[in-house]
C-alpha cells in the first residue's frame, strides 16, 4: 500500500542530494513523495545548521507539522515526524526534549538506517536518535537511484571537512573529511545520464579536497575524477561546488582549460579580503594565494566567471579589515556571490571568543556596502553578455505560455519566449536583455529545429 512522504529540505546542495537518497531508501517500504505535508504519512525535515537561527525555524516548523499531525491521528491515522542533517547532528537530544512529538532524529551519515528507524517509530518502541558516525560508510548500504533527478542532478562525491575554520560547524555535524571510490561515482554518473541527466554537478562540503580510491589502484583527485566523468556519453556539462582555495591543484585548474564539458563557472569562497581575519578564521590561506589561484584560473579558461562567500562582520574586524575585503572583491571581479553577517555558531570556536563583538548596526552598514558592489559587479557581468551566443540546457518550462527557461554555462537563469517545450534541450540562445539575476533572449536560427531532432 502506498504511504505518502514529504521531505522538507533546507540549505545546501548536499541536502538536496541528501533528501532525493532518503526517498530512495524508503520507497521499498512504500513510500512515494508528495508534494505538501498535508495528510503525509512520513514528514522529513532535512535541515541545515549554516544559516542564522537554524535552529529555531526548525522548531517553527516542527509546530506546523504537529497540527497536521494531531488531525491526522484524529482521523484514525498517523503521521511519522523526522528531523535530519545538521541541525539534527548537532541538537538531537535537544530537539527530543523540546518537540517530543518528533518520533526519529537521525544525523546526515544516518539515513541508510532510515528503514530500521521507521519501523521502530512505527511499532511505538520510543523515540528514535541516531546521530552516531557510523564506521561503515553510508554510500555502501544506499540502493541504487529509484528513478530520474532531473535535466541537472546532483552527486556527492565527498563529504565533511579537515579544516576547521572557526566560524563552521561543518566539521562537527558531517564529520572528517571520506571521499567516496571513483568507480561507485562514475556509476551512480552513468544512472543518472541514462535516466536523462544531462548535467551533473559534484558536490563535498570541500568537493575540490576529493582523493578517492581510482579502479587503477591508485587514489583520484577531483581532476581526475572530472576527466572521468567528461567521457559519458550524453554527459554535455559538470560543475562541482562547494570548493576551497587551498585545493585549487594544477591538475584541477588544468581541468578546467582541457574538459570542455566543465563549465566556466567556479564558485570559490574567500570569506575576507583581509589576512589578519582569515588568520583569525584559521582559513589558511591568505589574499594573495587567492589572487594566484584566480591568475592560474583565468590563465587556464580565460573565460571563467567566478561566485564567492564573504562574511562581514567577525570578531575583531576593523574598518581597514573590511576596506580590504572591498578592495578583494574589485580586483577579482565576481559574476555571483553569497554575503552574511557573522553570527555564532553553538560548538564553534569562534562563538566562545568574549572579545570583540561587532555591533549588529556597524555589521548591517558594511554588509550593505558589500551587496551594493557585489550587485554592480554582478549586473555589470550579465549586462556584458548582450548580443552574445550562450548555450543553454533548459530545465523548466516558465510561467508564461511558451516560454521555457535553462541554465547559460555561467549558471545564469535564462529565459526564453515563443517556443515549445524544452526541457532537456542544449540549444543556442541569442541574449537580448540582462536583469540583475537573470538573461534573456531568443533562440538562434535552426536551435529550435536541431533541438527538437535531439
Amino acid at each position: 500500500m502506498s504511504k505518502k512522504l514529504f521531505i522538507k529540505t533546507y540549505g545546501c546542495q548536499m541536502n538536496v542530494y541528501d533528501s532525493a537518497r532518503m526517498a530512495d531508501v524508503l520507497a521499498p517500504l512504500g513510500y512515494t513523495q508528495a508534494p505538501a505535508p498535508d495528510g503525509a504519512d512520513m514528514v522529513i525535515l532535512n535541515t541545515c545548521h549554516i544559516r542564522e537561527k537554524a535552529a529555531e525555524k526548525v522548531y517553527s516548523e516542527l509546530g506546523r507539522i504537529r497540527a497536521l499531525k494531531q488531525e491526522k491521528q484524529a482521523g484514525g491515522g498517523d503521521m511519522v515526524i523526522a528531523v535530519a542533517g545538521c541541525v539534527a547532528q548537532a541538537e538531537g537530544a535537544e530537539i527530543m526534549r523540546r518537540a517530543p512529538y518528533v518520533d526519529v532524529v537521525f544525523g546526515p551519515q544516518a539515513y541508510h538506517r532510515l528503514p530500521e528507524m521507521v519501523a521502530r517509530a512505527t511499532r511505538h518502541q520510543g523515540d528514535v536518535l541516531d546521530t552516531e558516525f557510523p564506521v561503515e560508510s553510508k554510500f555502501d548500504h544506499l540502493p541504487e537511484e529509484m528513478g530520474a533527478r532531473g535535466v541537472s542532478a546532483f552527486l556527492t562525491v565527498q563529504e565533511g571537512c579537515d579544516k576547521f575554520c572557526t566560524f563552521c560547524v561543518v566539521p562537527y555535524t558531517r564529520g572528517a573529511e571520506f571521499s567516496r571510490p571513483a568507480a561507485d561515482i562514475v556509476a551512480e554518473a552513468r544512472r543518472l545520464v541514462d535516466a536523462g541527466s544531462r548535467e551533473i554537478i559534484l558536490l563535498g562540503q570541500n568537493v575540490n579536497a576529493y582523493h578517492g580510491d581510482g579502479p587503477d589502484g591508485g587514489t583520484w583527485s577531483l581532476g581526475r575524477l572530472i576527466r572521468e566523468l567528461a567521457e559519458i556519453d550524453g554527459l554535455e556539462r559538470l560543475r562541482y561546488t562547494t570548493s576551497h582555495p587551498l585545493e585549487m591543484t594544477d591538475d584541477l585548474i588544468a581541468a578546467h582549460g582541457d574538459v570542455p564539458a566543465l563549465m566556466p563557472f567556479l564558485h570559490l569562497p574567500v570569506q575576507s579580503g583581509s589576512d589578519r581575519v582569515l588568520e583569525a578564521m584559521n582559513r589558511r590561506h591568505r589574499r594573495d594565494d587567492y589572487f594566484r589561484v584566480i591568475d592560474k584560473l583565468r590563465a587556464a579558461r580565460p573565460d571563467i566567471a567566478l561566485s564567492g562567500d564573504f562574511i562581514v562582520g567577525f570578531p575583531d574586524e576593523s574598518d581597514a579589515d573590511f576596506e580590504r575585503t572591498l578592495d578583494l572583491v574589485r580586483r577579482v571581479g565576481y559574476a555571483q556571490a553569497y554575503s552574511f553577517k557573522y553570527s555564532p555558531r553553538p560548538g564553534t570556536p569562534a562563538a566562545a571568543l568574549q572579545y570583540g563583538q561587532i555591533a549588529e548596526p556597524v555589521k548591517a552598514e558594511r554588509l550593505l556596502a558589500l551587496q551594493v558592489l557585489l550587485n554592480e559587479q554582478q549586473l555589470a557581468f550579465n549586462q556584458a553578455c548582450i548580443g552574445r551566443d550562450l548555450a543553454v540546457l533548459f530545465d523548466r518550462d516558465g510561467r508564461e505560455a511558451g516560454q521555457a527557461i535553462g541554465r547559460s554555462p555561467y549558471m545564469q537563469s535564462v529565459h526564453v519566449n515563443d517556443c515549445d517545450t524544452m526541457i532537456g534541450v542544449l540549444a543556442d540562445v541569442r541574449i537580448e536583455r540582462a536583469l540583475a539575476n537573470s538573461l534573456a533572449g531568443r533562440l538562434m536560427d535552426g536551435a529550435e529545429a536541431s533541438a527538437h531532432a535531439a
